[in-house]
């Protein structure tokens, strides 16, 4: 029975930046601050603008009692209608509404209302404007008629529309405001932190010690960038003191303590990777196997120091009669290892022994002012002529070195025999 599946995560969502935030936050503060300055303005102006058209109504009524106050005394219903005509059209009212002073319609007027922008300027004025205004008609201290005036709003929607269009003209403008105003608010806050988290990843990913924060203008951020900028002086001082001591590690490991030479293990190391190549390129590998004669006798008579004296000078003028390309070591005691790779021909190893066994003949100087005489015994082997592999060829090189030394100290000889197949 197979198991299901376990259930795959959704991946996590990607996280806002701090400038997103930031500029986000800033224009949204904006917004709503003109906003709400905005809207209290256009309530204010909206309740000032209702008394107004309030008392404009009433005065407008009064008005309009004085003139149709002959027309209802003596009944002139077309009078009163052409009076209130008269005036009304200059006027922003929608009806304008006479009666006697029992109540019934003595003449009217109303404004034609046939475009959709009047009828939603009608509605506007009925929720937002006062209702209509009614007055008395008063013939020497007598009731003779009631004059009723209804607004038409139109004043009002035209002032409506423009405060709309002033609100959002002044939240187009501060938006704009505010995005140049964050974009100098971010640069100040996000550049600094954001050249600090490069040093920090730079720091991190590459090892990157000597890069430093650039000062802040920001109080608060050029103090952090100080105290980081401190931190990465105490880190690089710890990284280049670890390098430092595993360099010095390293070296002592593959080094020779006192020549300085490669050891046996990295001339080891070194060998096996020049025979790799060697097989690959089809060229040969010399290995000269060097021993100090007399060395013995030496220690014996002038001490160890000056057996350590003879050592050094050994190791010095190896150094100097050879390629750079060539390695010399140390293998311990009194015995020096030398590579030659590549080797054209046998000749060439020979020759180069019998220079190395020449830069010996003068006598080493040691330090209290006497004078030491030394030889070299050398073996030599190649590959792939005397051995195939590492082992093979400082055994041969050995031997070879051991036949030379019986022979006639400080002298040279090729290893015996031919390397098998591989």
């Amino acid at each position: 029975m197979t198991q299901p599946a376990p259930p795959v995560s959704p991946p996590p969502a990607p996280r806002q930046t701090l400038q997103s935030v930031l500029r986000r936050a800033h224009l949204r503060l904006a917004f709503v601050a003109v906003t709400m300055a905005a809207v209290s303005l256009i309530v204010v102006a909206v309740i000032a603008l209702r008394a107004y058209s309030g008392n404009n109504l009433n005065l407008l009524a009064r008005s309009l009692g004085y003139t149709v106050e002959a027309a209802l005394v003596f009944g002139d219903r077309v009078a009163a209608t052409q009076a209130i005509e008269l005036i009304a059209k200059d006027e922003d009212v929608a009806e304008i509404v006479v009666t006697d002073s029992r109540g019934r319609p003595f003449a009217a007027w109303r404004s034609p209302a046939a475009s959709e922008i009047a009828r939603l300027e009608r509605a506007v004025a009925d929720l937002a404007l006062p209702g209509p205004v009614t007055v008395r008609v008063l013939h020497d201290g007598i009731v003779v008629g009631y004059v009723e005036v209804r607004g038409q709003g139109h004043q009002f929607f035209g002032f409506l529309l423009g405060g709309v269009g002033g609100i959002l003209g002044c939240v187009a403008v501060s938006v704009l405001g505010a995005y140049v105003s964050s974009k100098r608010v971010v640069r100040s806050i996000v550049a600094p932190l954001r050249a600090l988290a490069d040093v920090a990843h730079a720091v991190r990913r590459e090892r990157a010690f000597d890069r430093r924060v650039e000062p802040a203008a920001i109080a608060e951020l050029n103090q952090l960038g100080d105290d980081f900028n401190a931190l990465l002086d105490e880190f690089e001082d710890w990284h280049n003191n670890l390098r430092n001591e595993n360099a010095s590690l390293e070296h002592k490991a593959t080094h020779d303590a006192l020549t300085g030479l490669p050891n046996r293990l990295q001339f080891e190391a070194r060998l096996k990777r020049a025979l790799g190549e060697a097989m690959v390129t089809e060229q040969r590998v010399a290995v000269l196997y060097l021993d100090c004669d007399r060395f013995k006798e030496i220690n014996d008579c002038f001490g160890h120091d000056a057996g350590d004296a003879v050592l050094i000078a050994i190791a010095a003028r190896l150094r100097t009669q050879l390629r750079e390309v060539d390695l010399v070591a140390r293998l311990g005691g009194d015995e020096f290892a030398v590579m030659l790779a590549p080797m054209r021909e046998l000749a060439s190893a020979a020759r180069i022994a019998e220079d190395i066994l020449s830069g010996m003949t003068l006598s080493i100087t040691l330090a209290d002012g006497r004078t030491v005489a030394t030889m070299l015994s050398i073996g030599i082997a190649l590959y792939p002529d005397h051995a195939r592999d590492a082992n093979g060829l400082l055994r041969a090189a050995d031997a070879a070195m051991y036949r030379a030394k019986r022979a006639r100290p400080g002298s040279w000889q090729f290893a015996e025999g031919v390397a098998g197949p591989a």
